[in-house]
């Protein structure tokens, strides 16, 4: 009896290559990395095909929802369909069904926008907002991707992790290889962990106010930041350190309800 060729994964993705599928992908996994709505000519040159080869394929995925065309520029963009499927089945549908409640309670409370997010892919992954009532307010994106170094749920999502594997984690980012204050950053990082929060002023832009805090203790199964969000140059500015005590009774009414307690599972 001979033996069964081993394909290496070049060979395999040329034997079962659909077309079709291939280029749906492509169209997807390049709009994922935009920041802004691109229009068909720049991704037909970007994924190396004609304008015409993906207007069908761009329709398509526009008609199955995932894909949304900006009204003024003609761009396309993803929608938050890829991130609702990935929820389904998601290691974090508990911890957002306990959650999304207390973050409204929050938002109503305070005033103010606030969003959970945790560490996915070596990334912030922003999983919930609840939006602040006010008619001018801050919003992220659910299912958006940020900075670990430079936001304040990424410092803190950092500060929860024990010491070897945070070490390793940023020995991964390309980031931090650019970064001159190495020491004084994981000083940082010790700061947040020993007193439990992070703020920061106008780091993402001018006027931008975060407070965060840590969802579940060192160690829980899935690490997590609690964020209110707001603007410091309001004419009634907020009272960012009267925030804090209720910030922290939610992050303990949501690690309750979802049970962020063990050992840290390795995703």
């Amino acid at each position: 009896m001979s033996e069964a060729k081993v394909l290496s994964s070049a060979e395999r993705r040329a034997k079962y290559s659909v077309p079709a599928v291939e280029k749906a992908l492509d169209v997807l996994e390049y709009l994922a990395d935009q920041a802004v709505p691109v229009n068909q000519a720049q991704i037909a040159r970007s994924l190396g095909r004609q304008p015409g080869e993906i207007f069908r394929m761009l329709t398509c995925l526009e008609i199955r929802g995932y894909l949304r065309r900006d009204a003024l520029s003609g761009g396309y963009a993803l929608t938050l369909k890829l991130f609702e499927l990935s929820r389904t089945h998601s290691p974090y549908q508990a911890l957002l069904a306990a959650a999304v409640p207390w973050m409204r309670r929050l938002a109503e409370q305070v005033g103010e926008t606030c969003h959970l997010s945790v560490l996915h892919q070596d990334q912030v992954l922003v999983l919930a907002q609840e939006e602040s009532p006010r008619p001018f307010r801050l919003s992220v994106q659910p299912g958006s991707r940020h900075s670990l170094l430079h936001t304040t749920s990424g410092r803190i999502l950092l500060a929860q992790l024990p010491e070897a594997e945070r070490l390793d984690l940023l020995e991964r980012l390309p980031a931090w290889q650019e970064v001159a204050g190495k020491e004084e950053f994981l000083k940082r990082l010790a700061r947040i962990a020993a007193r439990g929060h992070e703020r920061a002023e106008g780091e993402r832009f001018v006027g931008g106010l975060d407070l965060g805090v840590p969802v579940g203790a060192p160690g829980s199964s899935v690490g997590a930041a609690l964020i209110i969000a707001t603007l410091d140059q309001r004419q009634d500015r907020p009272d960012i350190d009267a925030m804090l005590p209720r910030l922290h009774d939610t992050a303990r009414s949501i690690a309750t309800e979802a049970g962020l307690s063990g050992t840290r599972s390795h995703r």
